[in-house]
C-alpha cells in the first residue's frame, strides 16, 4: 500500500518540485496540495493522508499552528516540516507541536523519502541540525533544572532496557526485536517512561538520557 502524502506549502514552484520527485517513488502517492495551514487542516479531513510535508511560514495559518490542529484532530497522520529555518525558535515549537520530523529544504532528495518512510512507521527523523538544536535546549538554563528531574531509579530494569534502545534511535519494531518483546508490550514501556520522566515524546526521552549520560551511545 503507498503512503498517502499531503503537500503544503505557499511556494508553488516547491509543491511542483516536491511532487515531481516524490511521484517517481512507487510506495508513495502524492493525493494532495495546500498553500496554507488552513487549507491543509480541510486537506486533511477531507483526503486523510499518512503523512504531511509542511512549511512552516504561510499566510492564514502558519505550519505550527496547522500541526497542532492537526496532531490533536488526526493523531494518527504523521507531520514532517520541511523548512530552511534551524533555529531553536522553529525547531522547538515544531517538536512541542506534535510533528514526526524536522527536516531542511536542502536535504538530500533520497533523505527526504526516506524521512517519510520513517514517520509512516513511527519513526522520528530529525536533521542533524534540529537535533543540535533540541540539545542545546535541553542543556541550557532554560531545561529543568537537574536537580527537580526525575532519575533513572524510576524506572523499572525492563523500562531502563527500553529507553536505552530509544537512545539508540532504534523504532519499536526495532525494540520489540532486539528485547525478544511485542511492539504492543514496547509501547506499553514508552508511555510509561515518558509518564515517569515527565517528558512528551521519545525524542525528549532519548535526548533526556543523553544529557543524563545514563548511556554511552
Amino acid at each position: 500500500m503507498a503512503i498517502k502524502v499531503l503537500l503544503v506549502d505557499d511556494h508553488l514552484m516547491v509543491r511542483k518540485g516536491l511532487r515531481l520527485f516524490l511521484h517517481t517513488q512507487p510506495d508513495i502517492d502524492i493525493i494532495g496540495e495546500a498553500e496554507n495551514g488552513k487549507e491543509a487542516l480541510e486537506k486533511t479531513a477531507e483526503l486523510n493522508p499518512d503523512v504531511v510535508l509542511m512549511d512552516l511560514i504561510m499566510p492564514e495559518m502558519d505550519g505550527i499552528e496547522a500541526t497542532k490542529e492537526i496532531k490533536t484532530t488526526f493523531p494518527k497522520v504523521k507531520v514532517i516540516v520541511l523548512t530552511s529555518f534551524s533555529d531553536q525558535d522553529h525547531v522547538l515549537p515544531a517538536i512541542r507541536a506534535g510533528a514526526e520530523g524536522y527536516q531542511l529544504k536542502d536535504i538530500d532528495p533520497e533523505e527526504l523519502v526516506k524521512t517519510i518512510r520513517g514517520a509512516y512507521k513511527g519513526e522520528r527523523q530529525l536533521h542533524p541540525q534540529a537535533t543540535n538544536q533540541l540539545l542545546t535546549h535541553v542543556t541550557s538554563g532554560s531545561a529543568t533544572k537537574e536537580s527537580d528531574e526525575p532519575g533513572i531509579e524510576v524506572l523499572t530494569p525492563r523500562e531502563q532496557e527500553v529507553l536505552e534502545q530509544i537512545s539508540l534511535g532504534k523504532s519499536n519494531k526495532e525494540i520489540a526485536r532486539d528485547l525478544f518483546i511485542t511492539e504492543k508490550t514496547v509501547k506499553t514501556h514508552v508511555s510509561s517512561i515518558l509518564s515517569k520522566l515527565e517528558l512528551h515524546d521519545r525524542t525528549q526521552a532519548a535526548l533526556y538520557a543523553t544529557r543524563k549520560g545514563w548511556y554511552n551511545t
